[in-house]
């Protein structure tokens, strides 16, 4: 672990400090070249944005751009270290959106005082690029930063600790039940965590089909009830009329664990009282909530996923979130709704099911891989889902009345 621990001070250190960095796409040689790039060239351009704002997405780079903002009070499974502290992180998500969607992204992190503070700042900004990911902010605030931004800036917020989770965990979710001969709408849920991601999977699976009242949340006391005076509104949409309190309590015919929580928290005799053939999502990083080895030890009926990726069936958020933007930018969507959500879950469970490339296996590091219990999700490296997320979130907006501009012809073809 300590030749690993320098191994990423040096990668970000060597040869140069950073992940990302600016790249022309003009050129700029000639002393032409520089009077059109800059004065008195540019004054042109300017003149038709201030005629019409939509000539942004002609002059300037404002559509394929995405700002990568944090206030550091979540950052990965480290806690609230501070706006400079979380941009590696940031930095890091910007190489995903070129390295997966070609975006360009630029990290921003945000230092405030109030809630308020941040939310003026980032929508003060906004007109500058054409999408914003929100990344790393804790809950309950996030809630009501991403929803105050998505009502004040015409281009789309997405908080991917939120939205992505709940994306990939619902496509992996459906492909499982399906493998394991479970329907959604009657299968009885268990969701370990209550903060951002807990609550935006749930209310994503409740949105494909899972039953408010078959789910069961908990938190660090326990589980979430209508006899509780302790929740906020987040939580209360989760509250059962249950006189059930512990996790064994709700799990005893379980079909569904969700664990976004923290490691070692699914004790194995409660793995045991879960449903035949259960399914277990145990998405705590680098520590899941129940060790993979241990889990199958004590089922062997049971499909299983992690965060990580040494094990199968991994959910990881670069399976959606640059191909997310990607779709939403290239009609120019005001907005990420629950339709394009949707449309990216069908899209990413859809091709689980194919046969899977050559090229994906030999990245992959396996001889092997087919629709089953060792493979409900498809590989983060499948070069598949740039064209068919991104096409059906872009058709999803176009659909649902969000796009400000049509399918491309041949879009992602």
């Amino acid at each position: 672990m300590s030749d690993f621990r320098q191994q990423a001070l040096d990668y970000h250190a060597e040869p140069t400090a950073g992940k990302i960095g600016i790249c022309l796409t003009k050129p700029a040689d000639t002393a032409r070249d520089l009077a059109l790039a800059y004065s008195p060239g540019v004054a042109e351009p300017v003149r038709e944005i201030a005629a019409d704002p939509d000539n942004a997405y002609k002059y300037t780079a404002k559509g394929n751009l995405v700002a990568v903002i944090s206030n550091g009070t979540a950052i990965l499974g480290l806690g609230n270290l501070g706006p400079l502290a979380s941009k590696p992180v940031m930095e890091g998500k910007a190489l995903l959106f070129k390295r997966f969607a070609n975006l360009d992204a630029i990290d921003i992190e945000v230092k405030h005082r109030t809630t308020e503070e941040f939310i003026n700042t980032v929508a003060a900004i906004a007109d500058t690029f054409g999408g914003i990911n929100l990344e790393d902010i804790k809950a309950p605030e996030c809630f009501e930063i991403e929803q105050a931004l998505i009502e004040r800036c015409s281009v789309p917020v997405f908080h991917d600790d939120q939205h992505g989770t709940a994306i990939v965990t619902a496509a992996g979710m459906l492909n499982a039940l399906e493998i394991q001969g479970k329907d959604i709408a009657t299968a009885k849920v268990v969701c370990m965590g209550a903060g951002a991601a807990a609550v935006a999977c749930m209310e994503l699976l409740i949105k494909c089909g899972a039953q408010r009242e078959n789910i069961y949340m908990l938190d660090r006391k326990g589980v979430i009830h209508t006899r509780r005076d302790d929740l906020n509104e987040y939580k209360r949409l989760f509250a059962n009329n249950t006189d059930k309190r512990s996790l064994e309590d709700v799990i005893e015919g379980a079909d569904v664990f969700v664990g976004v929580s923290g490691p070692d928290v699914l004790p194995a005799d409660a793995l045991r009282l879960m449903a035949p053939n259960p399914v277990v999502f145990a998405c705590s990083n680098p520590d899941p909530e129940i060790k993979p080895e241990l889990a199958h030890r004590t089922r062997d009926d049971l499909i299983m996923a992690t965060g990580r990726s040494d094990y199968p069936n991994q959910v990881n958020n670069v399976l959606c979130f640059p191909f997310i933007f990607r779709g939403a930018l290239d009609v120019r969507a005001t907005a990420i709704n629950d339709q394009m959500k949707v449309a990216a879950v069908e899209a990413i469970r859809g091709l689980a099911q194919e046969a899977v490339p050559a090229e994906v296996l030999a990245a992959a590091g396996v001889d092997n891989l087919a629709f089953g219990r060792q493979y409900i999700i498809p590989k983060p490296m499948d070069p598949r889902l740039l064209p068919r997320v991104a096409r059906a979130v872009a058709q999803a907006a176009v659909d649902s009345g969000v796009a400000q501009v049509p399918m491309p012809d041949n879009y992602m073809a």
